[in-house]
């Protein structure tokens, strides 16, 4: 009876800081999504109005890019991974452009580009620190 108490209690353990796990990427993806939304909208300089707008649209968008880059995973997919982020930005781009005009909209990505090219650049710098 103490051996399958303690085997579940290990199982139970383990199970725990898998949902740890979990929880803490999802967590940091919800972190760079805002710290990427606030970036975007300060270099497009968008007003109040049109931040209110913007942001609906842009988090609708991240969560479908995120979804995209895990689902086309792997070097043996990046061609495809490539198409699918190039197909979601044609599709959102339009609402993009509603919201903030022809060229902001266009700008909205580039601006995405950068954002995480910064955060590359941010991450090797603090592992060479290390």
């Amino acid at each position: 009876m103490k051996k399958f108490l303690l085997i579940c209690s290990l199982f139970f353990v383990s199970s725990l800081s898998l949902m740890a796990q979990d929880f803490d990427e999802s967590e940091s993806n919800e972190k760079i999504r805002d710290k990427m939304n606030e970036y975007i909208q300060k270099r497009l300089e968008l007003n109040d109005a049109e931040s209110k707008k913007f942001s609906p649209i842009f988090l609708d968008y991240f969560k479908e890019w995120r979804k995209t880059l895990e689902r086309y995973k792997g070097p043996d997919k990046k061609l495809e991974r490539q198409q699918k982020v190039v197909e979601l930005r044609l599709r959102y781009r339009p609402k993009f452009q509603e919201v903030v005009g022809d060229k902001r909209g266009s700008r909205v990505y580039d601006l995405q580009d950068r954002f995480m090219l910064e955060m590359r650049q941010l991450q090797k710098s603090r592992k060479k620190k290390q």
